[in-house]
């Protein structure tokens, strides 16, 4: 997921920036309204957490333009101002989610996967298939080779992370705000735990390995004997 940061004050766009990248995200960070606005115009992000009090362009302006063009890009609003009019205009002029500084991050957080769960489009296929495995989202249910594998529920969600983004390297802090909804701990070894299962189930007894270790980056799922 790629997100979009328009905030001029520089010790809270550079801590959202490093909270929310620690999080598992891609993260852009624009310092004023005008440049903040040419991104969201050009580049492809799935969420805008805007400032309102910008220098240059405010954020109710840049929000108006990019509503204009039909851009629906969620945008959680945030500002110092937290009259009620100031909201209304907000959720008027297209915004999503109205956060009140100061706020604590994880509540910011926690409004930012709402936010994006709200918005993801439903995947219109029904199987994701990769050389003889297979995975069935209507019936839960995963094979290989045509041999029919038991899979817990984290592994499922686990495995169709690691489907979907097929040849990608997927960090375990990403892992982990994507399956269980929760900041990288790096005192845990649950995601290592969870990998170590869910290849004992797809790739024991199998010739050709799917799941791979990449080195002090992360884990994924590739056709290639590599790792």
């Amino acid at each position: 997921m790629k997100l979009l940061i328009v905030e001029d004050e520089s010790k809270i766009g550079e801590y959202l920036r490093q909270g929310l990248t620690e999080a598992g995200f891609v993260v852009d960070l624009a310092r004023n309204g005008l440049d903040g606005q040419h991104l969201a115009m050009t580049g492809h992000y799935d969420l805008l957490i805007l400032d309102v009090m910008l220098p240059d362009v405010d954020g109710w302006r840049v929000l108006k333009s990019l509503r204009e063009t039909g851009n629906q890009v969620p945008v959680l609003f945030l500002t110092a101002r937290d009259n009620v009019d100031d909201r209304v205009k907000g959720l008027e002029l297209g915004a999503d989610d109205y956060l009140v500084k100061p706020f604590a991050f994880a509540e910011l957080l926690a409004r930012v996967r709402t936010l994006l769960r709200r918005g993801a489009v439903p995947p219109t296929e029904t199987t994701l298939k990769i050389a003889d495995l297979e995975l069935d989202l209507t019936r839960r249910r995963v094979s290989r080779a045509g041999q029919r594998i038991h899979l817990a529920a984290k592994e499922f969600a686990l495995l169709e992370l690691l489907m979907r983004r097929q040849s990608e390297v997927l960090p375990r802090s990403l892992i982990a705000s994507q399956v269980w909804d929760m900041n990288f701990d790096s005192d845990t070894n649950v995601i290592d735990v969870v990998i170590r299962r869910l290849r004992a189930k797809i790739d024991d007894g199998f010739e050709l390995k799917l799941i791979h270790t990449v080195r002090g980056m992360g884990y994924m799922l590739d056709v290639s004997d590599e790792s």
